[in-house]
């Protein structure tokens, strides 16, 4: 399929990170930040809020882009079932860090690909979703380390306060998932899927 009969791409983000993995696939895309709220809503299952808030994205971006492929994503922490949202200072992140080390913390990272090629109001064709669980052990480690490390790479922007991609590693023990990325913000093997079964090529030097 040459570029020119390509569906337009749009990742409904403004996070860099986001950014960055989806430029590993190659193909040419756009990013819009959504405005939607993002509160969780009362009793709401963090792997529910995740999907929720991955879905609204995604469909917010798409009512402005008719006939473009929009992915939204969104990604929950959570510690015995309580979410942990993005710190935003110092104080917060070293909270964040001091209450996970030595401790299994869940990630939920979601994924909605809309079809915006279909009707709008045909949710249910128009959206895949999935939610990729990432489970992340911290390194019981004393503070001194913890306030150091806050210091040095400063991830005041990320759910649970380390940046794996980056020196954010050194305080993690241990990662189990089906998909490296999905850590990071974005699962690229759930969204390989998703993008297959909309039609988009891969490995095509007409990109």
């Amino acid at each position: 399929m040459p570029s020119s009969t390509l569906p337009r791409l749009i990742l409904a983000s403004g996070s860099a990170y986001r950014r960055e993995l989806l430029g590993r696939l190659h193909l040419p895309f756009d990013a819009v930040s959504p405005d939607i709220d993002e509160t969780p809503r009362p009793g709401e299952a963090p792997e529910t809020t995740a999907l929720r808030l991955a879905r609204e994205k995604a469909a917010a971006v798409a009512s402005t882009h008719p006939g473009a492929l929009v992915i939204g994503s969104d990604q929950v922490a959570t510690l015995d079932g309580v979410q942990i949202g993005k710190p935003g200072d110092h104080a917060r992140a070293l909270a964040q860090l001091q209450m996970m080390r030595g401790r299994r913390v869940v990630f939920h990272t979601a994924l909605c690909l809309w079809d915006g090629r279909l009707a709008f109001d045909a949710a249910a064709q128009a959206s895949q979703l999935d939610n990729v669980q990432v489970f992340v052990t911290f390194r019981d480690l004393p503070d001194a380390e913890l306030d150091a490390y806050l210091r040095i790479e400063q991830p005041y922007d990320c759910a649970g306060s380390a940046k794996n991609e980056g020196l954010g590693i050194a305080l993690l023990e241990r990662i189990d998932s089906s998909d490296p990325t999905a850590l990071t913000g974005l699962p690229l093997i759930a969204l390989t899927g998703m993008l297959r079964r909309a039609g988009m090529p891969f490995f095509t030097t007409q990109q």
